[in-house]
């Protein structure tokens, strides 16, 4: 057995349903079931899209530390107990049904509407599907951890939105106007983020968000409500 040195400071971390531990934990004796129910909820955790799925041969036996066999014996024990649901459209993307074409939902409420709608092959409304591996952790949760605090289910969420709105580089500069300010908060780095997303991001705009700033916002905002 290899010593584990321990997590980091700059660990992610992957929701997992609560039922996993009031139930399936004292129910799964086959340690085959256990890693691939688990690892099932680490890869689709990093997936987008309707589709979250996996077929056999994404389970890598590499990571899970089982054999392929052992890999197929998990995953027939994890539907039969009900955790993941297995099907296959109704063509596949050439045309023919193949064993390769199996794939597996989780079953919850998003999960079984997912292997319905595949099951009838609205899939193929999206293009095809493709079980994509996990994607590396997002730099921002790193210059979250590393600059301003602890990482938490909410903040998390809040950084990914930030992600879609706002360049890479603008969250690190923000965040790095904070450290420099003393600010060390979500908040201060946001109202960064949106004046220069309002005014423009120039010389002029490329500077720290100084309390000055924030008293003309709410100036702003005042009189703008006073407008109305």
């Amino acid at each position: 057995m290899s010593n584990f040195k321990g997590f980091t400071d700059s660990e992610s971390f992957t929701q997992l349903p609560d039922s996993l531990f009031h139930h399936l934990l004292s129910q799964i004796e086959d340690a085959a079931e256990l890693k691939v129910t688990i690892y099932f909820l680490w890869r689709v955790e990093h997936m987008d899209g309707p589709f979250r799925t996996l077929c056999e041969t994404d389970f890598a036996p590499k990571d899970l530390g089982l054999l392929a066999d052992e890999i197929g014996r998990g995953l027939e024990k994890a539907v039969q107990r009900g955790s993941l649901l297995k099907r296959r459209p109704e063509r596949s993307v050439e045309g023919s049904q193949r064993e390769a074409d199996v794939f597996y939902f989780l079953n919850s409420p998003r999960g079984r509407a997912a292997a319905e709608a595949f099951a009838k092959g609205q899939w193929r409304e999206t293009g095809k599907v493709l079980s994509t591996p996990p994607v590396e952790r997002p730099n921002i949760f790193k210059l979250y951890e590393e600059n301003i605090g602890p990482l938490t289910p909410i903040i998390a969420d809040t950084l990914k939105e930030a992600e879609d709105l706002y360049e890479a580089e603008w969250i690190s500069d923000a965040i790095e106007a904070a450290v420099k300010n003393n600010k060390r908060s979500w908040k201060y780095v946001e109202a960064i983020l949106k004046r220069w997303k309002e005014e423009g991001r120039g010389k002029k705009q490329d500077r720290p968000y100084t309390e000055e700033d924030r008293r003309r916002d709410i100036k702003r905002k005042v009189d703008e409500f006073f407008k109305k």
